[in-house]
């Protein structure tokens, strides 16, 4: 399928510009592109969010990153792209404080309900570029071969890894029923955060604090060993 431009835009200039992009990426050097790069997909972000990813066009963005949607051009491919981009940026935070929570000095119940808070607060932060990743993408990233696909696959299974060890350790610690098996707990907390994609929205009804507390009391009255 040929690549789609705009009425004005000439098919040689696109390939023109791709060609200059595809250079800049691959630049080991290229330090000050990279970090441009990064402030269009965070601007990017921003739009999706106020706008809604399928409403927000590049003219949009082009237009609050104080550009014209040709330059755009210079650092992604489209539209898409600036989605994979954000939600890897999203990811990469979510699994730096996976990390870091992992480290803290708490028991296994406090580690989880922060984490639980944290990744909550994600999803208002970033909204709604979590949510359009967990209703349309995780399938294609599940099949795709792409590099960011990879990348992506990678970041979910740490993150995966670690919520599985903090369960495991309150089991190990006593704390949390061992009649439940532990991946099939971590799955049961994954669906009930992954699928508030379909009611919750910021702003709306439920604050994120009322829904991580609402969500850490469901889970921890089912999970943990009755005294």
């Amino acid at each position: 399928m040929a690549k789609r431009t705009s009425k004005n835009q000439d098919p040689t200039d696109v390939s023109r510009i791709e060609k200059k992009r595809k250079k800049a990426l691959a630049g080991e050097n290229n330090a000050e592109y990279r970090a441009r790069r990064e402030e269009l997909v965070q601007v990017a972000a921003t739009v999706f969010n106020e706008l809604g990813y399928e409403a927000a066009t590049l003219n949009d963005i082009a237009e609050r990153f104080g550009t014209d949607r040709a330059s755009v051009y210079y650092y992604v491919s489209g539209k898409e792209e600036l989605l994979h981009a954000a939600i890897e940026s999203t990811m990469k935070q979510n699994l730096a404080e996976a990390e870091r929570v992992e480290k803290l000095d708490l028991d296994a119940r406090e580690k989880l309900e922060l984490l639980i808070k944290r990744l909550v607060d994600s999803y208002v932060e970033t909204y709604p570029i979590s949510y359009v990743y967990i209703q349309n993408d995780m399938t294609t990233v599940a099949q795709s071969k792409a590099p960011w696909a990879k990348l992506l696959r990678q970041q979910t299974r740490k993150f995966e890894k670690i919520m599985i060890a903090m369960i495991q350790e309150g089991v190990d610690e006593g704390v949390f029923d061992d009649k439940v098996p532990v991946l099939l707990s971590a799955n049961s907390l994954f669906g009930m955060l992954n699928w508030t994609h379909r009611w919750f929205k910021p702003m709306g009804r439920w604050k994120a604090e009322e829904l991580a507390d609402a969500f850490s009391h469901i889970f921890f009255r089912g999970i943990e060993k009755r005294r």
